[in-house]
C-alpha cells in the first residue's frame, strides 16, 4: 500500500508541537516572574528565614527550662528559709 503524503496532519502536527513549546515557555516565564515578586516582596517585609526563627526558638527553650530550675531552687531555698525561722 503507498504511502500517502497527508500535507495537513503534517502541518496540524507541527503547529501542535510548537504549541507545546510556546506553552511550557510561557510557563517557565511565569513562574521567574512570579518568584522575582515573591522575593522582592519578602524582602520588604520584616521576616525572618527558617533557621533564624528555630534558633531563637531553641533559644527561648533554653532560657524557659533555666527559669524554671532556678524557680525550683529559689522555691526550695525559700523553703529553707521559712523552716529556719
Amino acid at each position: 500500500m503507498p504511502q500517502t503524503r497527508r500535507p495537513i496532519l503534517d502541518d496540524m502536527a507541527r503547529l501542535m508541537t510548537d504549541a507545546a513549546g510556546l506553552a511550557q515557555g510561557v510557563r517557565r516565564e511565569a513562574e521567574t516572574i512570579a518568584r522575582t515578586q515573591m522575593e522582592r516582596l519578602l524582602s520588604t517585609m520584616d521576616v525572618v528565614t527558617r533557621e533564624e526563627f528555630e534558633a531563637v526558638r531553641d533559644m527561648a527553650i533554653l532560657a524557659r527550662e533555666e527559669n524554671e530550675r532556678l524557680e525550683a531552687r529559689l522555691s526550695a531555698l525559700e523553703a529553707k528559709l521559712g523552716a529556719a525561722d
